[in-house]
């Protein structure tokens, strides 16, 4: 068995996977020199609890579920994480408005969220304003690399390997193996592949006969490391109340693992699915992009948010203003450097964003085509659901 991609979903599914069947031989390839380089480990670091998504989707179920597993997992390896709990905050009549269908979901989901009004979170949050706030006690924060990195040591322990430095450049799927091509080295077989891609899983979809229908575009998140004095001024993360019509939840501030609070993201479209400069470009990544139906569909339907995203990207005091709604007391010279992120989206050829998770399968291969946000959190029941199809779909012993 042959898994693509050393992000947490990849060596989450690698582990299930071992530890489901005893025995099976498993490989993973990872084409960077490290795990968990790209949105695993740059995103913010919060356990999500599942009050966004659509009741009876994947997103709403694995989100659930994935916050107990990961706090189980950590408890059980000594990982550090906290349950700082996330106050969602409305500074606008519209906001309130939103606030209760955000209720309501939320509450379809199974969650329990704590009305405030203005008083409450002023007591709760005094340095942060608005005209009350939704509080959803069990979110959490955590570092996704460490989570990785300790789930892949499980792995190797264990008996699987993990090789660095591997890029596939073309996959043939056969009657009985499918073959893997990787970068400047030579062809190998493999009886069957699981491919946990993120930014390309479009393009190994492809391959394998299950992608074409659907495109990632990346969108560039930006973040900005508050300044040290601000390491205590939230107990709380804190997320605006999102625009339902848009795909992104807004800026939030964040508390981190390592004592100090960032701010972000943005969702910027990116030239290059994997260079993080300011003017990343890939010439590849643009060609494909502009030659995909979807992108110019999705393209027209946001253009405005779009435009808005890139002058707060342009323009850090239009960023400040955007977090100021709910932090006043937030100045230009407290928005220090902090490492993007960028978000692998999945787009229809019609132009609709894909918004659930979504996985295909061939005879012997199966593809995690969008995994985006909750994907962190909810990595440990996407394998559950991984080796459940894998043990199915392929007959493996053990499973």
């Amino acid at each position: 068995m042959t898994i693509i991609g050393g992000g947490i979903v990849g060596i989450a599914t690698a582990l299930r996977l071992q530890q489901t069947c005893p025995g099976l031989d498993i490989l993973v390839l990872e084409k960077e020199d490290r795990l968990a380089a790209h949105q695993t480990g740059r995103n913010s670091g919060v356990i999500h609890a599942g009050i966004y998504y659509a009741p009876g989707s994947l997103k709403a179920e694995f989100c659930r579920r994935g916050l107990e597993a990961t706090i189980a997992f950590c408890r059980e390896h000594g990982l550090p994480y906290e349950q700082c709990g996330k106050l969602l905050v409305a500074t606008t009549g519209q906001d309130m408005t939103r606030m209760d269908a955000l209720y309501t979901r939320a509450t379809q989901n199974g969650l329990s969220l704590v009305r405030m009004d203005r008083a409450a979170l002023r007591e709760a949050e005094p340095n942060i304003t608005g005209l009350g706030a939704l509080l959803s006690p069990r979110t959490g924060i955590v570092g996704y690399t460490a989570v990785t990195q300790k789930m892949s040591e499980l792995f190797v322990a264990g008996g699987g390997e993990i090789r660095y430095g591997e890029e596939v450049v073309d996959l043939r799927e056969g009657a009985n193996d499918v073959a893997i091509r990787l970068a400047g080295g030579p062809e190998f077989k493999t009886r069957h592949l699981i491919a946990c891609a993120g930014l390309r899983a479009d393009r190994l979809a492809a391959m394998c006969g299950v992608g074409g229908d659907f495109a990632i575009v990346p969108f560039k998140g930006e973040y900005y490391r508050l300044a040290a004095r601000h390491d205590h001024v939230v107990k709380h993360l804190i997320y605006p109340v999102p625009d339902p019509d848009l795909p992104f939840l807004g800026i939030h501030l964040t508390r981190m693992i390592g004592g100090y609070v960032t701010v972000g993201p943005n969702a910027v479209l990116s030239m290059a699915r994997e260079n993080y400069g300011k003017l990343g470009f890939d010439a590849g990544d643009v060609k494909d992009m502009l030659g995909f139906p979807g992108f110019w569909k999705t393209l027209y339907a946001n253009l405005r948010s779009g435009l808005d995203e890139m002058a707060n990207s342009a323009f850090r005091s239009r960023y400040l203003k955007a977090c100021q709604r709910y932090f006043p007391a937030l100045e230009l010279a407290d928005l220090q450097p902090h490492p993007p992120g960028i978000r692998a989206q999945a787009v229809m050829r019609d132009g609709t964003l894909v918004h659930d998770f979504l996985i295909r399968e061939t005879s012997r291969t199966i593809h995690i085509c969008n995994a985006p946000s909750p994907a962190a959190t909810s990595a440990m029941p996407i394998a559950d659901h991984i080796v459940g199809l894998a043990a199915k779909a392929f007959a493996l012993k053990g499973a």
